[in-house]
């Protein structure tokens, strides 16, 4: 009876109830379309439930809860995203042949989901009950939120890289709890990691670090066979960041690279003409400064032929590096303003209800978004509280570390120092990659990353006060 009302089951059920009441009691809730949905209904064969329908009804102003069904691979996107549409199309076809309904979808977001909060309190609740209550709490808080969970019904990949980044730490954080690590949990803890690092392009590069970290749980056992399959599993993550990053479709390249340099660096350039010189681009691309790839007003068009070999052929991701790298200055003002854009969870452009709802185009749904709102309206979007955040994280995981000499235990913190690093990573691969496009939309991952760092630092800072005083208690008596 006790085991029934852990803490970590209890969390089961209230998510569970939060979850059923957002994505599938009453009104429906998920988020609309900006175009995005096209690269999976491609692959995952779905299309729009009505042909006729209007731009404005279909894009940007209105979600959706059924889509058609199609043939598979009209197109293809190279995204882990398309295994779990594609089982969760064929669990949808099962039971309504006619239409596919996303909350089949979105309940196995969920279901992952509160498997991977299960996961993260069982096994990181400590002794404290009330340690163990305030990371309940907080899970259910921040990751239950609209803001996250409103993904949940759509095609977007977003959700893909949020449930399984959560189960990459809960699966992590049990290997080194467990008395003897399991062969099937270390290759779950692979899998989480592998559809994390595959659902999108810009998180292939996250993947590296977690193939070097993949060889310290190489050293949880001695056993021979168990280092052999943790070194090959993170040779295979290695292997599959190269893959991702290798195989995005050429079009995808061109529009990350037109973003990247047109409405990224030159972007408000005190020096354009300067700055096309340094990247060794003709000057002739000046009238590009400031543009977007999707406007159709540019003097040049984004897929103009001549572009291909004056642009597209002669510019690469590390030339953008190496200009930031040289101009420091430069880098830190992208940096500020990805810092503006980047507390917000979700996109708030895009239309939370199906239109037969009779709200306004583009209306937002507000139910259990307490997080998400204080997120964006008192938390600072400030680079400076951004850097404090992450230096105040990362001594309390450096002193962590230094104050553990078990290898279990500073495996796991190596865990969550390496969760602030793809943190980082995730703050930076846009703005290199991306230029300042939808950069909201773009930080979706530092988002996950930044809110996982500031319930780990709360929990922590409760778990330190809760030693003291039992401290100050037992030296009373």
């Amino acid at each position: 009876m006790r085991k029934l009302f852990a803490i970590e089951n209890i969390y089961v059920l209230l998510a569970s109830c939060v979850a059923i009441w957002l994505l599938f009691a009453g009104t429906f809730i998920g988020v609309a379309d900006n175009g995005d949905f096209l690269r999976m209904m491609g692959s995952a064969g779905l299309n729009y439930y009505d042909a006729l329908e209007s731009y404005e009804d279909r894009f940007f102003g209105y979600a959706h809860a059924y889509f058609a069904y199609d043939h598979f691979f009209r197109g293809f996107y190279p995204s882990t995203q398309f295994i779990v549409v594609a089982i969760a199309r064929f669990i949808g076809k099962l039971f309504n042949g006619s239409a596919f309904d996303v909350r089949v979808l979105g309940g196995m977001y969920a279901a992952l989901l509160i498997a991977a909060g299960y996961l993260i309190i069982k096994y990181n609740k400590t002794k404290s009950v009330v340690t163990a209550v305030v990371l309940a709490l907080l899970m259910l808080l921040v990751f239950s939120d609209i803001g996250y969970l409103a993904y949940f019904n759509s095609l977007f990949g977003e959700p893909v890289s949020f449930v399984f980044l959560l189960l990459t730490v809960g699966l992590g954080l049990l290997l080194t709890k467990q008395e003897e690590p399991s062969r099937r949990t270390l290759v779950l803890f692979f899998a989480a990691i592998l559809f994390l690092v595959c659902s999108k392009t810009q998180n292939a590069p996250i993947g590296v670090g977690f193939a070097l970290l993949g060889l310290r749980y190489a050293w949880l056992r001695e056993d021979k066979s168990w280092r052999k399959l943790a070194i090959i599993l993170s040779a295979l993550t290695f292997l599959a960041s190269i893959v991702m990053y290798a195989a995005a479709p050429k079009d995808f390249r061109h529009i990350n690279m037109y973003q990247t340099v047109f409405f990224g660096i030159l972007n408000q350039s005190p020096d354009v003409e300067g700055d096309l010189k340094e990247l060794g681009l003709p000057s002739r691309l000046a009238v590009l400064a400031g543009t977007n790839y999707f406007q159709g007003d540019t003097a040049i068009k984004p897929n103009d032929p001549s572009l291909k070999a004056e642009f597209y052929d002669r510019i690469s991701h590390m030339d953008v590096l190496l200009f930031y790298l040289k101009h420091p200055a430069r880098l830190i003002s992208k940096m500020e303003y990805a810092a503006e854009n980047g507390m917000s969870i979700r996109p708030y452009y895009l239309g939370s209800f199906e239109k037969s709802e009779g709200k306004p185009s583009g209306a937002i749904a507000y139910s259990y978004s307490t997080w998400s709102e204080f997120k964006r309206h008192h938390m600072p979007n400030a680079l400076w509280f951004i850097a404090v955040v992450y230096v105040l994280y990362f001594a309390a995981a450096v002193f962590e570390w230094l104050r553990r000499y078990d290898k279990r235990s500073r495996i796991a913190v190596e865990l969550l120092i390496l969760l602030g690093l793809t943190g980082i990573f995730s703050f930076l691969i846009p703005i290199l990659g991306d230029g300042q496009a939808d950069m909201g939309k773009h930080l979706f991952l530092f988002n996950v990353v930044f809110d996982m760092m500031l319930v780990a630092g709360v929990v922590w800072l409760v778990y330190q006060l809760v030693c003291l005083a039992s401290l100050r208690s037992s030296r009373r008596m």
